[in-house]
């Protein structure tokens, strides 16, 4: 299972990533899902986990009753390190829970991804290191681990849920926000993300 947060990226990437016609598999509260073949023939799905934690917990929860056992979340994030540039990719390890989602799971405080999946994101990378997951998005959190890359809203719910109920999962983010405030814009989001699918889906060895 890739997870982006949003559900056009999702559409994206299943068409980029799926060799046969993506089929839309979910369609509920705007969370679109798609599965299809990948290009080694084994199932593929990419199912969109929505913006910030308690969303990205119900559908990974419900992913993993379904019978998902390898999960990457690729998403987008904020750089804390300057050295970042805009549309470089970061695997995230550890994912540090600073947000109320994993926290309220029990979760460690630093959640290590799978290796099996983590280590191909970081070959893809442009860097591997701490990411943060907070639960603020325009907002400056305070208080912010001295070590962490990059800040999104989704990672630490999505290895938290994921290792409580055994299955694999790692993190990969696009660097969608520099730390000087610069955003990549609308088509260089999109032609960004399409790396940062092939770079989820070399972790399943595609």
């Amino acid at each position: 299972m890739l997870l982006p947060g949003d559900p056009g990226r999702a559409l994206r990437l299943a068409q980029a990533l799926l060799e046969t016609p993506p089929a839309m598999l979910n369609h509920h509260r705007g969370l679109w899902g798609y599965t299809g073949t990948a290009a080694d023939g084994a199932p593929l799905t990419i199912q969109s986990t929505g913006m910030g934690g308690p969303s990205a917990a119900v559908v990974v929860e419900e992913l993993i009753v379904l019978g998902a056992r390898r999960l990457v979340r690729v998403g987008t994030g904020r750089a804390l390190d300057p050295a970042l540039a805009l549309g470089s990719l970061v695997a995230a390890n550890p994912v540090i829970g600073c947000d109320g989602t994993s926290r309220a799971l029990g979760a460690a405080a630093r959640l290590t991804p799978d290796p099996d999946l983590a280590d191909p994101l970081a070959a893809r990378a442009a860097a591997a290191g701490p990411v943060v997951s907070v639960d603020l998005y325009y907002a400056e959190p305070t208080g912010l681990p001295a070590d962490a890359l990059a800040r999104d809203l989704e990672a630490a719910a999505v290895l938290s849920v994921a290792q409580s109920r055994g299955a694999a999962a790692a993190c990969v983010l696009l660097v969608a926000a520099d730390t000087a405030g610069r955003r990549l814009d609308v088509d260089a989001l999109h032609a960004s993300e399409l790396e940062l699918g092939r770079a989820g889906a070399s972790a399943f060895g595609l």
